[in-house]
């Protein structure tokens, strides 16, 4: 059995050219979409993810405004620049670039973002309302995972799906978005990390397995049912090469699998990009 592609690229190409045509509309009526960014100190894979942000900006249309800090910036400091974009009605929404540098407060700082300019969809309030199911802002990579399971007609509704990862931007809001009732989602989800013993008798129970943990190779064939569909959405790095969660031995036993280049990661800044245009749709 060879799996077949869950292309993320492909479906985030479509994503965006039906974002340009929502910027476009709002630009007729008179309205720049603005999405900013905060970025501090230099580490270089959070001033590349910055700068593909802005390259997607620039494609669809919208207008991208950029804060870059140094790495010994003061809380109050930062908090200001937060407080300038929260007031800023050019920026219709925002995120501030983590990690922070050691000694800085990351929860005050997002704490004081506006929820209705959080981008990411990780602001207490907005994940409430994911939680109630009530309209918000949805985390991007959870929101890009459901859609590119939903494009390719891969069977989620009444299936148990695996997560494996207990983050806050990625396990935790897609285990409560896979599980509401809505199309491509009302699944039953099972949570499991890198402490639970036995993990490969857990993971192998599911019809989708979706490795989010964030450590190299932890999925690998023998832990996956036959014709499951298995999406890589944590990542790690060796030197300058980007490595999947998943072994790349696994498309021998899956059904489906995303690539190790162009699955979740196209689809999560296709979701940032929507997120944006929502934003600017929905202000006063």
């Amino acid at each position: 059995m060879t799996a077949k592609l869950l292309d993320g690229e492909a479906l985030a190409a479509r994503l965006r050219a039906e974002v340009t045509d929502r910027v476009a509309r709002l630009a007729a009526s008179g309205v720049r979409v603005g999405l900013g960014t905060i970025l501090v100190g230099d580490d270089a894979p959070s001033a590349r993810y910055v700068e593909m942000k802005h390259a997607d900006c620039a494609e669809v249309g919208i207008a991208s405004v950029h804060e870059h800090l140094p790495a010994d910036v003061g809380q109050a400091e930062l908090e200001a620049v937060v407080a300038r974009f929260n007031a800023d009605p050019a920026v219709h929404a925002y995120l501030v670039q983590l990690p922070l540098p050691a000694g800085l407060d990351e929860e005050r700082v997002l704490m004081a973002v506006d929820p209705a300019k959080d981008v990411d969809g990780l602001h207490p309030v907005n994940l409430g309302k994911l939680v109630m199911g009530a309209p918000g802002p949805l985390p991007c990579t959870p929101a890009g995972i459901a859609d590119l399971l939903y494009a390719n007609d891969v069977p989620v509704e009444g299936r148990h799906v695996v997560v494996i990862g207990r983050g806050l931007t990625i396990g935790r809001p897609l285990a409560l978005l896979l599980a509401m009732k809505r199309p491509g989602c009302n699944a039953a989800v099972t949570v499991v990390h890198t402490g639970v013993a036995d993990l490969a008798p857990l993971v192998r129970s599911g019809d989708v397995v979706v490795a989010a943990a964030g450590r190299a190779g932890l999925v690998t064939p023998d832990m996956i049912k036959p014709g499951a569909a298995v999406v890589g959405a944590g990542t790690s790095w060796e030197g300058r090469k980007l490595l999947s969660d998943v072994d790349e031995s696994v498309a021998e036993v899956a059904g489906w699998i995303t690539p190790r280049i162009g699955g979740v990661g196209p689809m999560t800044r296709a979701m940032l990009l929507a997120n944006a245009v929502r934003a600017a749709e929905r202000a006063p």
